[in-house]
């Protein structure tokens, strides 16, 4: 109310006094944004400006009430609107009314590899947040799958640049076609969670712009992104927070980024770097961005009154906070400022099945062999579900992106609730992992106490297995410290708490056993060959339960596929291949990416003895489909040209289904060394029975490029290339050759 009774003030008034003769050109709509921007800032004072750069909560930054403008409020994403917090603590604030919709984390939509599907994400969550009445969702984010032991994978979309960048583009702008900005994150190399808040990261020119940038470039370029959150780690020796290099060369120079620099919760650690190098709003200083913190210090933070004497005494020229003041008031004009914003909706219906149509399309059938799924109910009398993660709620735990949620469908639940009297849906634990299922003040509604040991645990499982028609083991990983979850990496690549086990065992109880792994990483599976069928679950939100069952009965055909490739053992990962702690977790502070832009396949792909359990891009269906021959238009290329792929894709099976056709390049002979192939094109397409369709990419000169670092240019280097057409990485169906003059 204070806000509106402000616009009403200003409006009628001028600052002295006396009747306005007109609007002024900053609440005016019909005049350019840049001059109400140039306009609203010539009538602030310096304190007020200072003012604008850092927070005055948890999760606000104040506006400028006396010309009624508002204040910034941010909220973490990126599955979920969190819940309020006290102003000034991190407790919960003790809403009844502030419970979500949770949707899927950013694997299980990576893993859908349709960029329909991300746009519907975005559009769903950011409806949430506006009428949540926040300006601002922080996230989605893009930091490239380099090792399975980094907490936060399952916020990110996977290992390889090009399919983050084609699913963060139609995500944002889902998000701010509510009028909410989207704060991509965490820029840049923030790979892993051990050593976050310190380690520095040496990395070639070259791995920076082929593999951990693309995904911001297009956040920015493509989806036009508001907002950018700095990382917590440091490059060239800067906190990437405050990074001339990221943030004034690349972020607002070369990719002329014009929206506000956010630092992540506690990132900022000096008032001249983050003056001068780019940064626009600080949040959470003296805190670890979640528990810790310093109560009400906000008029101390490095761009609060330190940043304010400096002004003031003319060490830094008011031209540096005015140049931040821009960035800011451009927010409020796109977001808040913005009177035909939408308004929002909350935990509607409509929500509810997109949460649930993203998980039924990105969850991942891995392996299936003698077609056991779907499960046949009409053939069915027993089916049992073992494992605790089966009842855990996934919705709580992980870090800054713990929710609140409305409701959570259970594995269990769900496929309790599908079959109904068709079958008798029987339970046993199997295992007790980590019974604590509460996180930063949300307490979860699952009772997970249990007395028995672990040789009961199994034996109760296994005795029921052998009644069973089918078993439907659900393990995997969880949202507890040092597993999927911020703040620490994951200890060892193999499954916690005794899952391996406890498989083997159903394996040989029954031999319909089917394994559902519910993670955001990949883990070892030395039971790989004894059981039939494995499926990735994924962290899947709300609608979780519902989803799986839909995948497991075959109501939904699924159709996910990897974002990332799975291996046999950690050493096959380049990153640990090494057997050197600088180059992973580092040491002593510092690391060094020795395995370069040889990320995922791009280092299998070289290597003849690594040879992926599931390969990056790999997914199953319940039909098949085969590929024709792929044809080109042109054999021969001149630079500036584009160049038309069309491949033939016919479902031979019989039920419909959908396929993701897969477009590879390789350079077949180049001046540096290059991968054996990356993707630069994708489509996911629906067919009926027996129906064709023929796929068409167009590909253009950047997607034959590579870095030059010594040139500091993007290079298409004339010579043969080939086209590989493929349903995964290590699956190519179809090639076909071209040259390029």
């Amino acid at each position: 109310m204070k806000f509106f009774q402000n616009l009403v003030w200003v409006a009628i008034f001028s600052l002295s006094g006396t009747v306005a003769a007109q609007t002024p050109v900053y609440l005016d709509e019909t005049k350019p944004m840049e001059d109400r921007i140039e306009d609203a800032l010539s009538r602030m004072t310096l304190e007020e400006k200072v003012a604008l750069c850092h927070a005055q909560s948890k999760f606000s930054s104040p506006g400028v009430p006396r010309l009624g403008l508002p204040e910034n409020w941010m909220t973490d994403g990126p599955h979920g609107i969190r819940a309020e917090v006290i102003w000034d603590e991190w407790d919960q604030a003790g809403w009844t009314n502030d419970s979500c919709m949770a949707f899927p984390a950013l694997t299980c939509l990576a893993a859908t590899w349709n960029p329909e599907m991300a746009l519907l994400y975005g559009k769903s969550i950011g409806e949430e947040a506006r009428y949540r009445n926040k300006n601002v969702l922080l996230g989605p984010g893009v930091n490239i799958y380099r090792t399975p032991l980094n907490g936060r994978n399952f916020e990110y979309m996977g290992e390889d640049p090009y399919l983050a960048s084609e699913m963060v583009v139609p995500y944002i702008e889902g998000v701010q076609s509510n009028g909410v900005a989207a704060c991509v994150k965490h820029y840049a190399l923030n790979n892993q969670e051990y050593d976050r808040h310190a380690v520095n990261v040496e990395v070639s020119d070259r791995a920076l712009y082929e593999i951990y940038l693309p995904a911001f470039k297009a956040a920015v370029q493509k989806g036009k992104a508001w907002a950018i959150m700095g990382a917590y780690n440091r490059y060239k020796n800067q906190y990437c927070c405050h990074n001339q290099y990221l943030l004034n060369d690349i972020l607002r120079k070369e990719w002329g980024f014009d929206g506000v620099v956010i630092s992540d919760w506690g990132g900022v650690f000096n008032t001249k770097e983050a003056a001068y190098n780019g940064l626009d709003m600080e949040f959470g200083t003296w805190t670890d961005g979640l528990t810790n913190g310093k109560g009400d210090a906000y008029s101390n933070y490095y761009l609060a009154q330190p940043f304010l004497d400096l002004l003031k005494n003319g060490t830094i020229p008011e031209s540096v906070v005015d140049g931040k003041v821009r960035n800011i008031l451009r927010l409020m004009f796109r977001t808040t400022m913005n009177r035909n914003r939408p308004y929002g909706s909350f935990k509607t219906p409509a929500h509810a099945s997109a949460a649930r149509k993203i998980a039924e399309e990105g969850i991942v059938l891995l392996q299936n062999k003698n077609n056991v799924l779907p499960i046949r109910l009409c053939e069915t009398k027993r089916i049992l579900v073992v494992g605790e993660n089966a009842i855990k709620m996934m919705t709580v735990g992980g870090g800054s992106s713990s929710l609140k949620a409305q409701y959570e469908i259970s594995p269990l639940d769900g496929l309790k609730a599908r079959v109904g009297d068709a079958a008798e849906v029987m339970y046993a634990r199997g295992y007790v992992g980590n019974i604590d299922g509460s996180y930063n003040g949300v307490v979860s509604k699952v009772n997970l106490a249990e007395s028995r040991s672990a040789d009961e645990l199994l034996d109760e499982a296994v005795n029921k297995a052998k009644s069973a028609d089918y078993v439907v083991f659900v393990g995997g990983l969880n949202k507890n410290s040092h597993q999927d979850c911020e703040g620490g990496d994951r200890t060892s690549y193999g499954l916690p708490y005794g899952q391996d086990r406890v498989i083997e065992a159903l394996s040989q109880a029954n031999p319909r056993t089917i394994v559902v792994l519910i993670s955001g990483n990949s883990v070892a599976m030395p039971w790989i060959d004894q059981v039939p069928a494995i499926v990735e679950g994924w962290y899947c939100g709300s609608e979780a339960g519902n989803a799986l069952a839909s995948i497991l009965v075959g109501d939904v055909n699924p159709s996910g596929k990897l974002p990332f490739s799975m291996y046999v053992k950690l050493e096959d990962y380049h990153a640990h291949s090494f057997n050197d702690s600088i180059v992973y977790p580092g040491l002593n502070h510092q690391q060094i990416y020795k395995d370069d832009i040889f990320v995922g396949y791009r280092w299998s792909d070289l290597h003849k003895k690594i040879r992926p359990m599931f390969s990056f891009g790999h997914g199953l269906s319940y039909t098949t489909f085969e590929y024709g021959k792929a044809e080109i238009d042109k054999k021969v290329v001149r630079q500036g040209e584009s160049l038309r792929v069309r491949i033939p894709v016919t479902n031979t099976g019989n039920r419909s289904g959908a396929e993701i056709v897969q477009l590879y390049v390789s350079d077949l002979k180049s001046s540096l060394p290059r991968p054996k192939k990356e993707l630069k094109g994708f489509k996911k397409v629906d067919l009926q029975p027996g129906e064709s369709q023929i796929v068409e990419f167009e590909i253009d000169e950047s997607k034959f490029s590579y870095f030059d670092d010594k040139k500091h240019a993007w290079v298409a280097e004339p010579g043969k290339f080939e086209i590989l057409i493929g349903s995964s990485s290590s699956d190519i169906r179809s090639k076909v050759a071209f040259e390029l003059e």
